[in-house]
């Protein structure tokens, strides 16, 4: 199936009140366990690659290039997507692979910095057709801090997207990256404000934190992109230490390997149907 466009999934889902989720790729495995799951529920999909991923494998290109041929033999709709970039050199290499979308991240600069840095990469990949993410009022989590009290404004956000052109936006309503509880407390009122300052989908980054019925209450006020990737990594750990501890001569990585994405396609599959259907 060709590579469908994050703008193209998030657009549909906005239109049903419903979320999509985007889920981040670590190795090849993830990738495969991502679109294994979506194929499980017969739903579109999102995989992100992060900028930290692609530093951790030296270069995006060979993580990039395996998610995006995982994608392209999909049996549903999957996108591809850089997740998190600070580096405009790193978005112009996402472009030049075939990432179908891109978020950039200039949300530690002052307010001003952020519209300038973003406006630019919006103009360059809206030149290429590609889809835009940015992210106003900083969410913590990504130096390992936990800030709970870091707030979107409205007004601001709606003049960020008007100045920036962005098609998407990442807002912080209480959520944090990196938890490893799901008991973030959102701000539900705060995201429906947010709707309905912007004309574009919201995004919801840090959703590892939060709780299915926390994340079924977002969608209904107005989330769009659902971001999960520690909760995942945390199920692909537990099923290879599980493995492990029962298995303590083995050597090929395969063999544990496969049950950790086993697990990783089960939860994805769950997760998908719980952000398809917030209403249920």
């Amino acid at each position: 199936m060709p590579l469908i466009s994050t703008g193209d999934i998030t657009h549909g889902a906005r239109t049903g009140r419903a979320g999509v989720g985007a889920f981040n790729v670590v190795q090849i495995e993830h990738a495969q366990a991502i679109v294994s799951g979506a194929e499980a529920a017969g739903l579109p999909v999102i995989l992100q690659v992060s900028e930290n991923t692609a530093r951790y494998h030296g270069a995006l290109e060979p993580i990039g290039l395996a998610s995006l041929a995982v994608a392209r033999a999909a049996a549903v709709p999957v996108a591809v997507h850089l997740d998190h970039a600070e580096s405009a050199g790193l978005v112009h290499e996402a472009v030049r692979l075939g990432f179908t979308s891109v978020m950039f991240d200039a949300s530690a600069l002052p307010y001003a910095d952020n519209v300038a840095a973003t406006r630019e990469i919006t103009a360059y990949c809206h030149g290429h057709g590609v889809w835009v993410e940015a992210e106003l009022g900083e969410i913590g989590g990504k130096d390992g801090a936990h800030a709970p009290g870091v707030r979107t404004d409205p007004d601001e956000a709606r003049d960020f997207v008007e100045a920036t052109a962005v098609d998407a936006l990442a807002v912080a309503v209480g959520s944090s990256h990196a938890m490893l509880t799901r008991d973030a407390v959102l701000d539900f009122a705060l995201i429906s404000r947010l709707r309905d300052a912007v004309r574009v989908p919201l995004v919801l980054h840090g959703s590892s934190g939060v709780g299915d019925t926390g994340l079924a209450a977002a969608i209904g006020a107005g989330m769009t992109k659902v971001n999960i990737s520690t909760h995942l990594n945390k199920l692909f750990t537990r099923a290879v230490r599980t493995y492990l501890d029962t298995h303590a001569e083995a050597a090929d990585p395969r063999a544990y390997l496969g049950p950790a994405r086993d697990a990783v396609a089960a939860e994805v599959a769950r997760l998908l149907d719980v952000l398809a259907r917030p209403g249920r």
